[in-house]
């Protein structure tokens, strides 16, 4: 009688699954496509953060109960719409927008959380983006932080971004960085 009994279970099992695996191709809700030919771009920016005088480009949102008594600004957010330029000088053109927010992680280091999104609007690129999602050891003479995603020609994006800093007021907290940035999409 025991194996009736599991054969009956088995059939009843197979029968319960054919609704399933028997769904139309309009029932899909997800498909899937290989894409063999990826694009590596190669980027040169600087990235202008201003944080002082009439028109900062960048500007503190919060910060935590005894920020000012940190020696790193632990606690402290800022929330960023800087420009982007082809060379380090400020009057030089236009690539795009860092539109986005970082904020003092580190107790002992001043590293800055960063998430970014660099807009461009300039050439092949305008209206495309790239998105940065990473930590900052602002005061290292070169940093490596994630891209994560982008979107126009970019789309699918990842790879990573090189910062340098070209330029830094430690009285206004004003700085220029160059960013090297590779992406694969």
């Amino acid at each position: 009688m025991a194996p009736k009994l599991v054969t009956v279970l088995l059939l009843f099992f197979l029968v319960a699954a054919v609704p399933w695996a028997q769904s139309s191709e309009a029932d899909n809700w997800a498909t899937s496509k290989k894409f063999p030919k990826k694009t590596v771009t190669k980027l040169q920016f600087y990235f202008h953060d201003t944080i002082s005088g009439k028109n900062p480009s960048a500007i503190r949102v919060a910060q935590a109960a005894g920020t000012q008594k940190s020696p790193t600004l632990f606690g402290l957010v800022m929330m960023a719409d800087d420009p982007l330029t082809k060379t380090a000088d400020p009057n030089s053109e236009l690539v795009g927008r860092a539109q986005g927010l970082y904020g003092s992680a580190g107790q002992q280091e001043l590293g800055l959380i960063m998430a970014m999104n660099y807009g461009f609007t300039h050439g092949i690129y305008n209206g495309s983006s790239v998105s940065l999602l990473g930590k900052n050891p602002a005061t290292h003479p070169v940093r490596e932080m994630a891209i994560v995603g982008g979107t126009g020609l970019f789309r699918f994006a990842r790879g990573y971004a090189i910062a340098q800093t070209h330029w830094f007021d430690a009285n206004t907290g004003d700085a220029i960085v160059g960013y090297n940035v590779t992406v694969v999409h």
